[in-house]
């Protein structure tokens, strides 16, 4: 990876998108320009985060900026993981059997169930009333 190298990679879960450039440096990861660890405070999801870069062996070698919109705290670090992942194959190929093993680059295509009318959610039914 040279100095001028920056790869792009997009990721989305649920209703998240994320924008992801990889660049080279000390490993530093901003979210929505704040520091990684007070955008995601828990650390489950700086561990989801964090996945692909351990998996392809780059953790303190690359600087990762992220933008990211829409949806919950998981459903972000879901995207941004996706992201990453994205973008570390776009600058090796020879990642794609690894990341794909852990299923990095798959698209989680689990989303929110629509509410339907004449209930009060998407599956529960309002309480039955026999008098």
């Amino acid at each position: 990876m040279t100095e001028a190298t920056r790869v792009y990679g997009t990721g989305r879960r649920k209703t998240s998108v994320a924008r992801v450039w990889l660049r080279p440096g000390a490993g530093a990861i901003m979210v929505n320009r704040r520091a990684f660890e007070e955008y995601f405070p828990r650390e489950t999801l700086r561990m989801i985060i964090s996945q692909p870069l351990q998996i392809a062996n780059m953790l303190g070698q690359v600087d990762v900026l992220v933008n990211v919109a829409g949806g919950g705290p998981a459903g972000q670090a879901g995207a941004v993981r996706h992201g990453i992942a994205r973008a570390l194959l776009s600058l090796d190929e020879k990642l794609r059997v690894p990341l794909k093993k852990a299923g990095l680059l798959t698209r989680d295509p689990r989303m929110r169930e629509r509410k339907k009318y004449g209930q009060p959610g998407a599956r529960q039914k309002f309480q039955y009333s026999k008098r």
